[in-house]
């Protein structure tokens, strides 16, 4: 920034004292710079001269603030900041403060990075409570259990977690993502997932290595909510070595784990028992209501009714 003075005498025509006159009378009218010498004891012209500089600056960057357009389109030399007049050692001092835009983008960040997700679009994660439509009485049920699990949940203490079930497009995901912003307020980690895709992701995990280090990732999350679990084609393995060990050890850590499905608890248990073998044995009946006794102890389901809002927001 090329000092003031240096500036006058380059357009004042060699009127420099008259214009640093005019200049120094401009910056003294200036309301928060009026208040701030109004504070100050024995504070001398030539003390107030010498900063001329920085009061010029603050009183424009001020101005920019009070026509802000957007923290984007910030004008000022820190974007985001505004500048603070203080007394150190008896000489004015000007400071900079994050301006109340700045600081709600850095509290979003902030927050995004509590939320994790696979297979998510984007705009799932930005979704709030406030974005959600209670339009039937079934979304309302649905959004107010969602709160209050993310309100109260204590993932290490306490397990419990939601199974939200309810046909194509009812705003189950959109509501997901809306519990991940509630606990990233909380300051809670969580991960949503897109089921199929990650289980898809994990297979190919074993022949490049990354399944264990993959599963491990998700099996830690203080609340993992898997989404669209069902529409996933299954098979033993993703059924024992995967779901079932997945949904063991977050159990044993009291981890809560959330769900949304197109199939009730009991379709589930039906999708669950019957994989790519072909056929159903009393074994495969079996482990399939081994890992939906896990669900069924742990979750609340909760059924979400409504046409299908895939074609706009919910």
């Amino acid at each position: 920034m090329e000092p003031i003075g240096r500036s006058i005498r380059k357009l004042s025509g060699g009127n420099f004292e008259k214009r640093l006159e005019a200049l120094m009378q401009e910056v003294l009218e200036d309301s928060r710079i009026q208040a701030f010498l109004s504070k100050q004891n024995g504070l001398t012209e030539a003390q107030i001269e010498r900063h001329l500089n920085d009061l010029f600056q603050y009183k424009k960057e001020w101005a920019n603030c009070d026509r802000c357009p957007g923290l984007e389109n910030c004008p000022n030399l820190m974007q985001g900041y505004q500048p603070e007049l203080k007394m150190y050692r008896d000489d004015i001092q000007v400071s900079y403060h994050p301006c109340p835009l700045k600081k709600k983008a850095d509290e979003r960040k902030r927050q995004a990075s509590f939320i994790k997700s696979l297979y998510i679009p984007k705009e799932i994660v930005a979704v709030t409570f406030k974005d959600i439509d209670q339009d039937n009485a079934s979304r309302v049920t649905a959004i107010k259990k969602a709160l209050q699990f993310s309100q109260e949940t204590k993932p290490g203490e306490d397990g419990k977690g939601l199974y939200i079930t309810g046909s194509f497009g009812v705003g189950k995901t959109y509501l997901m993502g809306a519990v991940s912003n509630a606990l990233a307020e909380r300051e809670i980690e969580s991960m949503i997932i897109y089921t199929p895709d990650f289980f898809r992701e994990l297979k190919q995990g074993i022949t490049d290595g990354s399944y264990q280090d993959k599963l491990e990732t998700v099996k830690r999350v203080p609340v993992l909510i898997l989404d669209d679990i069902g529409a996933e084609t299954m098979s033993a393995w993703v059924r024992d070595d995967i779901l079932g060990a997945l949904l063991q050890y977050r159990m044993m850590e009291k981890l809560p784990t959330v769900f949304t499905s197109n199939y009730d608890l009991d379709e589930l248990e039906t999708h669950l028992t019957y994989t790519n073998r072909g056929g159903v044995e009393n074994i495969e009946v079996l482990k399939a209501k081994r890992i939906m006794e896990r669900i069924r102890h742990l979750n609340e389901e909760i059924a979400m009714k409504g046409t299908n809002r895939r074609t706009y927001n919910a």
